[in-house]
């Protein structure tokens, strides 16, 4: 379990708005907060191939202060440079246009992402706060990673775990975070592939909320 003592900035579902992500990072103070990003780096928008790089210089830059979690167009992704995806499922799904920028910048090949892209966890989580991507469903193992109702994939209720969840997966279409009581959940994906925002959460490591932040998507990244 994490005890990491600092507030958490929990950025919500970025996928491929590159330049909207670095505009919300720069709201981001690495010496006293916690950055979390719930997944879906790629897809959809322009820039996947930057945001991956992006995230890594990241890690590498502030060890124990960034933590850059699997969402389930990554697990596509993986599935797919795996050859798992016999039904080009990841392709259907945004994975075209990263493979076509993957190709433009003529750099490293998207399967030399795949030991980075499994090595991304599934939650980060403290003793008052648990984030991931899709949140924790009424199923035996939330974390398998290929069930529609898993850690990855859920958009149905969410089990109380006795904490604080933060999620993405599900737009937000007013592009503002949204807040649940029962069971305490945040909700911080706000469309930024659909031309609406891309959202950070502040919260102590309490849980307890102090800002909330929505950069609307530069016209750059949906171009």
């Amino acid at each position: 379990m994490n005890l990491y003592p600092h507030h958490l900035f929990i950025i919500g579902d970025v996928h491929g708005c590159y330049h909207s992500f670095l505009r919300l990072l720069e709201a981001w103070n690495p010496e006293n907060e916690m950055l979390i990003q719930v997944g879906d780096l790629i897809d959809r928008g322009n820039f996947s191939p930057e945001c991956l790089i992006l995230a890594k210089e990241i890690q590498e830059q502030h060890p124990g202060k960034s933590v850059f979690l699997r969402g389930n167009h990554e697990q596509l992704m993986i599935d797919f440079l795996l050859g798992k995806d016999r039904e080009d499922i990841w392709l259907l799904n945004g994975g075209s246009g990263t493979l076509n920028r993957f190709k433009s910048l003529q750099q490293e090949p998207p399967e030399a992402w795949l030991p980075w892209l499994e090595g991304m966890p599934l939650k980060w989580e403290n003793e008052h706060v648990l984030v991931s991507h899709a949140g924790v469903a009424f199923i035996p193992d939330p974390l398998d990673t290929h069930h529609p109702n898993g850690i990855l994939w859920n958009r149905k209720p969410l089990r109380d775990i006795g904490k604080l969840q933060v999620i993405g997966h599900t737009p937000q279409i007013k592009g503002k975070a949204s807040f649940h009581k029962a069971p305490p959940h945040w909700k911080i994906d706000t469309g930024a592939y659909r031309d609406i925002s891309l959202t950070g959460l502040k919260l102590n490591h309490k849980g307890e909320y102090v800002q909330e932040i929505n950069i609307p998507t530069l016209p750059l990244d949906l171009e």
